[in-house]
């Protein structure tokens, strides 16, 4: 796989940086995990409550909601590094779901009071009916009550898109979806009859757009405002093989895997270090400090966000980025998935610096600063390196499929239910098996030519049957191979 770079602490805010480094020392997991979690988390509490302009003159506006990734196998502290940096938001929710319990009370006993005094006036309104009507309609005006009292959701774990449509209604500057494995959130949008869903969480990524939600017997709803950031670890082979299947064309080839701009898959440490010791309290402290200050965050309306702009310096830096970015993008020099995602920091790099902006220098009158713009640059040259990696699915999946191929061989996994070896394939029999990245007879065709082309196996034309037809093609493996597989 290509190189990654490796993260530097030093490109979070100071607030965050001393809590983000002391979860992965404790959990020996890679200071990645946690900084991509702790700044989508963020990026979700935030919401649409501020927005930047990344142009001087223009109305182009940029939501900071972010989506990120973590890839990393099996057992490398995916979820317990996420479940740390999402602490503070769960705690935010149940300080919020204990102030509505109370609020809610409170308004039910109204209710009540309403309803007895609702009987009392129509009692009163019987007797003054034939006396004076004016009256007896007077008493029997219904009494105003308060709205009912809505919870403020911060989280969102596992719910439909009718139900996100629901919470969003009433939390309409944003919510932050979290998945412990993304891969069964984005199959189940590859699904035939799952055209909606799919749409309204690409219409969240964007965090300023409405949406039409279809219910079954209930009619179309519309939510004014969809705005979703995202978080959730997903395993090697299955990102893979859906980087795979996006980029050949099929369900997933909308440019929804390549919104995931804060996708990372770090190397991780080959030795583990046993690491006992209680967490930097102070540290922990001034981070959720962060936490609780933004939540307080205030829109400048009820529908109209903090509007925050680059200073002059910054606004030169952006413009040196931006112009040899965009002229990258044009050319022919990048993979057309690669393209895609890379096309998605324009959005990413903005998103950061408001986002690093607000943790840092809040009182600043709406300004990010340079300083606040070169983190997120830096931000955008370390992800990069990231989706190059991820990409290499895309770009090299011969090669992946072939060192799969060769595994499953090695592994002596080529056999029949009874246990009977192959000493030859057709591939259609291989993808019937459903391994990662060998899921189509093509897939396996081009890994095994590429095997072929070292020596591991020979290809061998089958003749065709009495019908006609192209001639098939099978492969004989290496004996040395059987040889191995046999001891």
């Amino acid at each position: 796989m290509p190189p990654v770079a490796p993260f530097d602490a030093h490109m979070l805010p100071e607030a965050l940086r001393g809590w983000v480094a002391d979860i992965a020392h404790r959990m020996q997991c890679p200071i990645d995990f946690p900084a991509v979690g702790a700044v989508v988390a963020l990026s979700g509490l935030i919401g649409a409550r501020a927005v930047v302009a990344p142009k001087a003159r223009d109305d182009w506006r940029v939501v900071p909601n972010l989506w990120g990734q973590i890839v990393g196998r099996p057992g490398v502290m995916k979820s317990p590094a996420l479940a740390q940096v999402l602490a503070p938001l769960q705690r935010l929710e149940a300080a919020e779901r204990e102030q509505w319990k109370a609020a809610h009370e409170a308004w039910e006993l109204d209710c009540k009071v309403a309803e007895l005094a609702a009987k009392q006036n129509e009692k009163q309104a019987a007797v003054q009916a034939s006396k004076d009507p004016a009256k007896a309609r007077a008493l029997l005006q219904p009494a105003d009550l308060p709205a009912e009292p809505v919870a403020r959701r911060y989280l969102v774990n596992d719910a439909t898109v009718e139900k996100l449509a629901d919470l969003l209604t009433v939390n309409p500057w944003g919510l932050t979806v979290f998945r412990d494995e993304l891969h069964g959130l984005l199959c189940a949008m590859d699904r035939q009859g799952q055209e909606g869903a799919r749409g309204f969480y690409l219409t969240g990524y964007d965090g300023n757009q409405g949406h039409a939600v279809d219910r079954v017997g209930r009619g179309e709803s519309f939510v004014p405002r969809v705005c979703l950031a995202m978080l959730g670890g997903i395993q090697p082979g299955k990102v893979q093989s859906y980087v795979r299947e996006a980029v050949a064309g099929g369900a997933g080839d909308d440019g929804l895997l390549q919104r995931f701009g804060l996708t990372v898959w770090p190397d991780v440490a080959p030795e583990f270090v046993y690491v006992d010791q209680w967490p930097d309290t102070p540290a922990k402290q001034a981070a959720w400090a962060v936490f609780e200050r933004l939540n307080a965050l205030q829109p400048v309306a009820d529908t109209d966000p903090q509007e925050w702009r680059f200073t002059p310096e910054a606004q030169d830096l952006f413009v040196k980025w931006l112009v040899p970015f965009e002229t990258e993008l044009r050319g022919e020099a990048l993979h057309p998935a690669l393209v895609s995602h890379l096309a998605k920091y324009r959005k990413l790099v903005p998103a950061l610096a408001l986002i690093f902006a607000l943790v840092d220098t809040p009182e600043s009158a709406g300004l990010i600063h340079d300083r606040e713009l070169i983190r997120a640059l830096a931000w955008a040259d370390y992800l990069r390196t990231h989706a190059e990696r991820l990409y290499a699915a895309a770009v090299i999946p011969e090669t992946a499929g072939a060192h799969a191929l060769l595994a499953k061989i090695r592994a002596g996994k080529l056999q029949d239910s009874d246990g009977t070896k192959w000493q030859a394939f057709e591939p259609w029999r291989v993808s019937v098996k459903g391994w990662a990245g060998l899921t189509s007879a093509e897939a396996v065709r081009k890994a095994a030519n590429v095997l072929a082309d070292y020596g591991w196996l020979a290809r061998e034309a089958v003749p065709t049957g009495a019908s006609g037809g192209r001639p098939g093609e099978r492969f004989l493996v290496h004996p040395a191979l059987l040889k191995r597989v046999a001891a």
